[in-house]
């Protein structure tokens, strides 16, 4: 089975679009593609209901859209028998749990993405770079240890991008074993949209995936596309990467519950 589970439903010029069109659009070019079902994850901060939550300019200026429309979008094409899950990608606030928590415990999600893209308020992969703020060294050791807390916190079914602090700076290698202990019924993504950054490598690296698959952490797949066009851009990278580290098997997510199938 070939999943994309790291969608943002836009249309074709990369603009919010929370509509069963939009979700349409979406499902032909995974069909084109050869893939047996899509999910759509929309950044959280880009709703209004959840503006309580950020501090970041960058967050708190994008709270204008609402969130019931675009989970009506995507489950009411799922209503029309299309394939595709409601999700979302949820950038993790520590120490703000139960709040993000309880702004989303009334939607019918199929799975929640955990993503860190903000600490103390400089950017993983945007301005203002944390990097330059406490050095590379400095930024990979909170960066993992913000991740492994968004493990632990009972939020999440998968952690997004998980080596996404090797954007800016330096790759470093790193063990990652402690969040990988903490990995506790949440999966790892495995996603090809670092090709198209600026260090050009899958996520996440080898060695962290290789570990993963040891510990039999469970995986997704992901293109992180932000537009129709990109639905399941280069999954056959992924695909090769997931296989190369042992894995036979994608996880499949219904109303948050997770099974395993055959990959690809």
């Amino acid at each position: 089975m070939i999943v994309d589970y790291h969608l943002h439903l836009r249309n074709e010029r990369e603009e919010i679009d929370h509509t069963v069109e939009a979700v349409e659009r979406f499902v032909e070019v995974a069909a084109e593609r050869g893939l047996d079902e899509i999910g759509f994850s929309e950044h959280v901060y880009y709703f209004r209901q959840t503006r309580s939550l950020w501090t970041v300019p960058y967050q708190m200026e994008r709270c204008v859209y609402d969130l019931d429309s675009y989970c009506d979008a995507v489950t009411e094409a799922k209503r029309r028998g299309l394939p595709v899950k409601l999700g979302l990608e949820v950038d993790y606030v520590q120490g703000r749990e139960e709040e993000t928590r309880e702004l989303l415990a009334s939607y019918p999600w199929d799975y929640l993405l955990g993503s860190v893209h903000f600490i103390d308020g400089h950017g993983i992969d945007g301005p203002p770079p944390l990097v330059d703020a406490v050095g590379v060294e400095e930024t990979w050791r909170r960066y993992e240890a913000t991740l492994r807390a968004a493990a632990e916190s009972g939020l999440f079914d998968t952690l997004a991008h998980p080596d996404l602090v090797k954007m800016f700076g330096p790759r470093l290698e790193w063990a990652w074993s402690d969040l990988i202990q903490a990995l506790d019924g949440v999966c790892l993504e495995v996603s090809s949209a670092g090709l198209h950054k600026r260090h050009g490598r899958l996520y996440p690296e080898p060695a962290l995936l290789a570990a993963a698959r040891a510990q039999d952490v469970p995986i997704t797949l992901a293109s992180d596309a932000h537009a129709p066009q990109n639905v399941g851009r280069d999954l056959d990278r992924a695909l090769e990467h997931a296989r190369a580290a042992g894995y036979e098997t994608v996880t499949v997510f219904e109303q948050r519950r997770a099974r395993q199938e055959p990959l690809g």
